[in-house]
């Protein structure tokens, strides 16, 4: 999860230079559930079946088949650590922003999903991270992330 987001945020972290933001990810992605609760609903096959040579830039594999397309997960997921990551290093937060539309915007690129499905996962990722700003815990565990980032940070551009 850090690799994909280590440019953007001008340092690589890892979980044990940030604890608090770790575990607050990976709840967060836990918050992500409802993405495939929607993909069940809609059931919509992924681009490329029925399709053999539309070209992908992964492996179809039956997993892969077998997941619905439409809302894209890996969508949902870079917008949403986006703006999380945005909110704890406010000084980044465009190319946060940015990257995570990328890392969005790579799933229709490559093959893996339609426009419609990785734009429905970009607005999962939103509503999902303005839902979770109704919970003081998580408002609490932004602030302490904020400072184990903020402190990873200094340390790097001290170098």
């Amino acid at each position: 999860m850090y690799d994909h987001f280590a440019a953007a945020l001008g340092v690589r972290l890892t979980p044990s230079e940030a604890p608090v933001l770790t575990a607050l990810l990976e709840r967060a992605g836990d918050d992500r559930s409802v993405v495939g609760v929607a993909k069940t609903f809609w059931g919509t096959s992924r681009p490329y079946v029925g399709k053999e040579g539309a070209p992908t830039c992964e492996a179809k594999t039956a997993h892969l088949t077998g997941n619905p397309d439409y809302p894209s997960g890996h969508s949902a997921h870079g917008e949403h650590v986006a703006m999380i990551l945005a909110e704890v290093a406010p000084e980044r937060a465009d190319a946060l922003y940015a990257r995570g539309r990328e890392y969005a915007e790579s799933r229709w690129i490559c093959g893996s999903h339609t426009v419609s499905a990785t734009e429905a996962g970009l607005q999962a990722g939103a509503v999902i991270y303005a839902a979770e700003h109704r919970s003081p815990a998580f408002r609490l565990d932004l602030e302490m992330a904020r400072a184990e980032v903020a402190a990873v940070l200094a340390r790097a551009n001290a170098k």
